[in-house]
């Protein structure tokens, strides 16, 4: 007798009704860059499809968004003005707390998640406090700490520290739940890379490093028994949510960590995934959707609970195709 595994993928409805991994809507988180000013929607060259926003025209994407069924935001802010210390990242009147409130008002049912990280705020644009050409990790824990007080009162449902300071989730909680804040979740960036990948994101968030590199505090890439001692601490230290990042270039991360972890597990695709898609594509190479989908799927196969994409729009509308 043989064995027959093909009887199960003999038509579209079979094989849907036996798929063992199914990408939902809720499942996507979308970023957004936001900056002071009004009217403001600029392209961003090496991500096609992305803009930076202002907090008027963010309203508008917003709504688009809530319609296409995507239930969170993650927010990246651009500064108005940087220094040395990054001040304006705990600005009470920042263009990301001012669109957190717009958020909380107009869609109160989007769960509004932030970045909390410095390197978008400072003159010499390192994730932390430099002295002497290297990040300061204690005193950096501070200007952290603002950061994410001030997302916080302004009404954020999660803060994600992203720098990779040994402590920051610890110090996040402590001042969160020093200032009444305990229901305020921590979306931790515990596995994040030293990745080639990051290069357009720099480039949206104007963030680019002016000396050295960030090798002295984001991952090396050859380590996975260190991503799960990162992981490990930060649920110690009280994370909701933990995060690989990049996405698709460390499945093998994503999948450990899952078999250990009882929190949910989000994954960042980031800016080069998805500009390397759009370039392929935009070449004629690839099937765009199709890749976009497989991608996706496989990061939820792999064990992602949560997958922070700019592709998010786009896969929610293919998502609502499939239901017709």
């Amino acid at each position: 007798m043989i064995n027959r595994p093909r009887r199960l993928r003999n038509s579209d409805s079979l094989r849907s009704i036996v798929r063992e991994t199914i990408l939902n809507k809720e499942d996507l988180v979308y970023p957004v860059f936001v900056k002071d000013g009004q009217g403001v929607k600029e392209a961003i060259s090496s991500m096609p499809g992305q803009y930076r926003f202002s907090v008027d025209t963010l309203k508008t994407e917003c709504e688009e968004v809530v319609k296409l069924g995507i239930k969170s935001i993650l927010i990246f802010g651009l500064a108005s003005h940087k220094d040395d210390t990054g001040t304006e990242s705990h600005n009470p009147n920042g263009a990301v707390q001012n669109a957190i409130r717009m958020i909380k008002k107009d869609f109160p049912d989007v769960v509004v998640m932030t970045d909390v990280c410095v390197c978008g705020y400072t003159n010499h644009g390192h994730c932390g406090i430099v002295h002497d050409d290297y990040v300061q990790n204690d005193e950096t824990l501070k200007v952290l700490q603002n950061m994410a007080l001030s997302h916080a009162e302004a009404g954020a449902d999660i803060v994600a520290p992203s720098a990779m300071m040994d402590g920051q989730v610890a110090a996040i909680r402590e001042i969160l739940d020093k200032n009444s804040f305990q229901r305020v979740s921590i979306m931790a960036y515990s596995a994040k890379y030293y990745s080639a990948c990051y290069g357009p994101f720099r480039e949206a968030a104007d963030s680019a490093p002016q000396f050295g590199n960030r090798a002295t505090y984001q991952m090396d890439i050859g380590n996975t028994r260190e991503a799960m001692k990162e992981i490990d601490i930060d649920i110690a230290e009280g994370a909701d949510i933990v995060m690989v990042k990049p996405a698709m270039l460390y499945m093998d991360i994503i999948a450990k960590a899952k078999e250990r972890s009882l929190v949910p597990m989000a994954a960042y695709n980031v800016s080069g995934e998805y500009a390397m898609i759009k370039a392929a594509a935009a070449n004629g190479w690839i099937d765009e959707k199709r890749v976009m989908m497989e991608m996706l799927l496989s990061l939820k196969r792999a064990g992602t609970d949560l997958i922070i994409t700019y592709f998010a729009k786009d896969a929610a509308a293919e998502i609502e195709k499939l239901k017709d």
